[in-house]
């Protein structure tokens, strides 16, 4: 009887979890296009003049987020005077990927770089927060002459102690992750997504209508649910191994991290990175926390703002 009974939770979960996919990528339509690439279709918001001052703007998300978390604090704004190119990071948000294998900064980093060869996009300056940190560095080694500089944002660059959450490691765990993604996972996301996102902006208040706002419950989904854990189970032993080359980084690089953040403490990854590259500069934002681009967006585009025309005229645009 208990074998019949959790066979059946599981189907009506199973169920539960299809027609819960169907309404969220209702409520949250991809808004851009879609570029195939090797391994992948990515999808790519293009935001502002093409004819703009300076290099375009690429900014990548994080974990556990999609484009709409770095359209909304920064891209919109800087999309007024600049060419702002947003991607859905491959697994993630409306950026399908065709292995869960392909999880590590270097093959995400091949990917976007030939998503923006297609879109005949010069070097560009990337914006890129936690999670992508490693993968801005990393294209910045692969790509040199298509990076023209790097912004990085709370950026996870080097092994830390400790893991990425228990739930992570499951999912990642063959037949089990996938049998969890499909059924248990999103039902039990939605009541707790608005809690972790709360934890991530501390001690900041999270903004009102965040989750919905940034499309954040796509993350539920399980495809992408099961990307998103494998990217992080698999980081530390990528920086790990890319850690050893940041000093060959040449391209001007600003690195903004809060002092109070927990997530990625800035002493074991934006401290150690600020010193080892050329010519970096580190701005340490006090009583801030691990959503630099909220907590302080303006701070943020003054600073692109600065490294363009660093770039671009070879000045630093006032403080």
């Amino acid at each position: 009887m208990i074998p019949l009974v959790f066979v059946t939770a599981l189907m009506i979960l199973a169920l539960i979890t299809q027609a819960s996919i169907i309404v969220l990528q209702r409520g949250y339509p991809a808004r851009g296009a879609m570029v195939e690439v090797t391994g992948a279709t990515l999808h790519v918001v293009d935001l502002g003049p093409r004819d703009a001052r300076g290099p375009p703007i690429v900014l990548i998300h994080g974990a556990s987020s999609n484009l709409e978390a770095m359209r909304q604090p920064l891209g919109d704004r800087l999309a007024g005077e600049h060419r702002v190119i947003l991607i859905d990071r491959p697994g993630h948000g409306w950026s399908p990927r065709a292995r869960q294998e392909d999880s590590t900064p270097v093959i995400q980093g091949r990917m976007i770089d030939e998503a923006l060869e297609k879109l005949g996009v010069g070097p560009a300056i990337f914006v890129v927060h936690s999670w992508a940190g490693a993968l801005g560095a990393r294209m910045a080694l692969d790509y040199p002459t298509h990076v023209a500089g790097l912004v990085m944002l709370a950026p996870a660059l080097y092994p830390w102690s400790g893991g990425v959450g228990w739930y992570n490691d499951v999912v990642t765990i063959p037949v089990i992750g996938p049998l969890l993604a499909y059924t248990i996972t999103l039902p039990l996301g939605l009541f707790l997504t608005g809690s972790g996102a709360r934890n991530a902006f501390l001690p900041q208040i999270m903004p009102e209508n965040f989750v919905s706002d940034t499309a954040t419950p796509l993350l539920l989904r399980p495809r992408e649910f099961l990307a998103n854990a494998r990217d992080l189970v698999t980081l530390k032993a990528a920086v790990r191994e890319q850690s050893p080359r940041y000093g060959e980084i040449r391209v001007p690089t600003v690195v903004i991290a809060g002092d109070a953040d927990n997530t990625v403490w800035p002493t074991i990854h934006s401290r150690p990175f600020a010193a080892v590259v050329p010519n970096a500069k580190l701005i340490i934002l006090p009583g801030v926390g691990h959503i630099v681009q909220n907590a302080a967006p303006e701070r943020v585009i003054r600073e692109i703002d600065a490294l363009i025309g660093v770039i671009a005229y070879g000045t630093v645009a006032a403080d």
